[in-house]
């Protein structure tokens, strides 16, 4: 689709192009960027009724396909954030499924890089995903960006065709290549699983964690913000690759906890035994929901610290409380 040309052009040698600007990263990253008086944000919309409440510069580029004309959209850009993504698919079979991921999230992110690549695009940032790594770590110990790639699902494996992809047309073309791969995200406007945990905390619905003994990494939308951001403006991102997180991990009791802290209610922890969790899982197929409740995925983030001199600005208690704020 070719890209809608109306949109106000801008000289700027800071201009960052924001995929996904809607999206639940995207608009936080776009009102960030924002706020920088030296750099200018350019939003890409898939249609003209996104605009609605967006500021500043935005470009309509049509849906996120491998035929997207982005010739617009990067005119003058010099750092590309990709934040658009395929997140869920909907298909009648795995075979689909995975060529749905492998269409959004793959095809057409090479596409735009290949045509950022083209028109001089400086640095192209890819949000991707921990899950490429896989959905464990080993007891006692973290998953780091040099460990091999270990995608569970299509999304994952959609994630790590797409960086690999990546890695190739910035080695060819000279472009810098920033990939960051977080873990579940969490902040105001969340949905999907989180947003379910939270409903269940706020209506006092008992929860059958009490006996669960695991650590996991989460990152608080603002802390992944900041370190976008981060990865945008700091030369020592160039040409790396780097796992993000809250940089305190919790057990899912102790997520519970601090979720209910956070809207002021109590935390209905029943003590079912995870054998019997994870013959319920087994029962009705559902071994994913039981791995990311009960199992221990922990990110190593020393190297966001030791390169990039980055912490986390905000705590896993102050996200969370930024989580609730507004929920209904």
């Amino acid at each position: 689709m070719t890209a809608n040309c109306q949109s106000k052009q801008v000289n700027d040698s800071k201009l960052v192009l924001v995929t996904g600007a809607t999206g639940f990263i995207g608009k936080a990253l776009v009102n960030r960027l924002s706020s920088f008086n030296d750099y200018a944000v350019r939003s890409a919309l898939r249609k003209n009724g996104q605009k609605i409440g967006m500021t500043g510069n935005c470009v309509v580029t049509g849906d996120l396909s491998p035929h997207t004309d982005w010739t617009c959209a990067l005119s003058g850009a010099s750092v590309v954030v990709h934040a658009a993504a395929r997140v869920h698919a909907i298909a009648d079979s795995s075979e689909n499924i995975l060529a749905a991921y492998h269409t959004a999230n793959v095809d057409a992110t090479l596409n735009l890089a290949t045509q950022a690549a083209a028109i001089g695009v400086k640095r192209f940032v890819f949000i991707s995903s921990a899950k490429v790594l896989g959905e464990d770590s080993r007891p006692f110990s973290s998953l780091a960006e040099g460990d091999d790639y270990l995608p569970r699902d299509a999304y994952a494996e959609s994630k790590m065709r797409a960086e690999l992809g990546l890695i190739a047309i910035s080695e060819k073309t000279g472009m810098e290549l920033v990939i960051i791969r977080p873990p579940v995200v969490y902040g105001p406007g969340v949905r999907s699983n989180f947003r379910t945990l939270m409903k269940a905390v706020s209506k006092g619905v008992p929860l059958p964690f009490g006996l669960i003994f695991n650590s996991r990494s989460l990152v608080a939308l603002d802390n992944l913000v900041d370190f976008i951001v981060t990865c945008v403006m700091h030369p020592g991102a160039a040409n790396q690759i780097f796992l993000v997180s809250d940089g305190s991990d919790l057990s899912t009791p102790d997520l519970v906890r601090g979720i209910a802290s956070a809207m002021n209610r109590p935390a209905r922890l029943v003590p079912v035994p995870v054998l019997l969790l994870r013959a319920g899982a087994t029962l009705f197929s559902r071994e994913d929901i039981f791995q990311r409740l009960c199992g221990s995925l922990c990110l190593d983030i020393s190297k966001a610290h030791r390169m990039l001199n980055w912490k986390p600005p905000i705590t896993v208690a102050e996200g969370l409380r930024r989580a609730v704020v507004g929920y209904d």
